[in-house]
């Protein structure tokens, strides 16, 4: 069946956790999962990643180990939650002329990826050269079921030229159907772009106005001047993602892995701020995190949020690393 019928709820600064409508089902899921509407509004939501001097992910954290501040002031944390819950995931797939040597292994890297995540999480593949393919059936907009993620991550050859910019818009958009609370892309790409009629710059203002966090794998072969993995870097960066550079094709599968654990590993922090003003203004967002055995810890957040104005909007929040 489709998800035509799921319930679709925005509010500004709140944290949205959706349902599925009744006798709804997910490709991949045998029955209807009993999510419930959760909407808590007034907060802002930060999802929030740390790690320690060795860049280790550091969990087991309290809401007592956190301090938040929006503009230079403290705010008081009233959400704290250290769960593992389902989120939306977009494997958007190079599969230009110059990935070909490198399908085998993507492929098996995607797949490791989706048995390391969480088993409720909702999934979509782009395949993309120089046009783009949702893979899914039209009818399944995600699946959890790894049969189907296979087909789709399997479907076209490479060849051709690359539409890197216009297939991460595609995703984007893709994206927004999602009802998991956090929303993320996982970009395969060697960074090259010959074929797209988006820029660069019109991509990144898409990935900054939105709330997908990028995590980007870089796959370069030198053979090949078209690839560009500062732009993967680059993309990351402006949405709180990480970028990694495996030294081997090999080591993609690893790399896959290890973005699934940091995905499950997050902290989600929230709090009502204490400036309520409808301005429109960017509220500068920054969180610390400490023990008390004084361990040096970096915190990956959102870099703050946009105040809705007299007509209210949705707030765009962008990431950063912070410490």
């Amino acid at each position: 069946m489709t998800t035509k019928n799921w319930t679709h709820v925005v509010f500004t600064i709140a944290l949205l956790t959706f349902t599925f409508a009744p006798g709804t089902v997910l490709s991949g899921q045998d029955a209807p999962n009993p999510y419930t509407i959760n909407v808590r509004v007034g907060l802002a939501i930060l999802p929030v990643s740390v790690v320690d001097h060795k860049n280790h992910r550091v969990s087991g954290l309290k809401k007592e180990n956190f301090q938040v501040y929006e503009d230079g002031r403290p705010q008081k944390i009233t959400l704290f939650e250290d769960k593992d819950a389902p989120v939306t995931i977009g494997l958007v797939v190079d599969n230009s002329l110059s990935m070909q040597p490198k399908r085998p292994a993507v492929i098996a890297a995607a797949l490791a990826f989706a048995g390391s995540s969480n088993p409720q999480d909702e999934i979509f593949v782009v395949n993309f050269n120089q046009t783009i393919h949702m893979e899914l059936p039209k009818d399944v907009p995600f699946t959890r079921n790894p049969e189907e993620l296979r087909s789709a991550l399997s479907k076209i050859t490479a060849n051709g030229q690359t539409a890197l910019y216009d297939a991460i818009g595609v995703a984007l958009e893709h994206l927004k159907q999602g009802t998991g609370g956090k929303k993320y892309l996982i970009l395969v790409s060697d960074g090259g772009d010959n074929a797209s009629r988006h820029s660069l710059s019109n991509v990144l203002t898409m990935a900054k106005s939105s709330d997908a966090v990028i995590y980007s794998v870089g796959i370069v072969n030198e053979n090949y001047s078209d690839e560009n993995p500062g732009v993967l870097r680059k993309l990351s960066k402006v949405t709180g993602g990480e970028f990694f550079m495996p030294d081997s094709v090999s080591e993609v599968i690893d790399t896959l892995k290890l973005i699934a654990r940091d995905i499950r590993q997050q902290y989600t922090l929230g709090y009502v701020p204490d400036n309520q003003a409808q301005d429109g203004k960017f509220r500068v967002v920054r969180v610390t995190a400490s023990t008390p055995d004084d361990r040096k810890l970096s915190v990956r957040t959102r870099a703050g949020y946009l105040a809705p104005s007299a007509s209210p909007v949705r707030a765009i929040v962008q990431e950063r690393h912070s410490q």
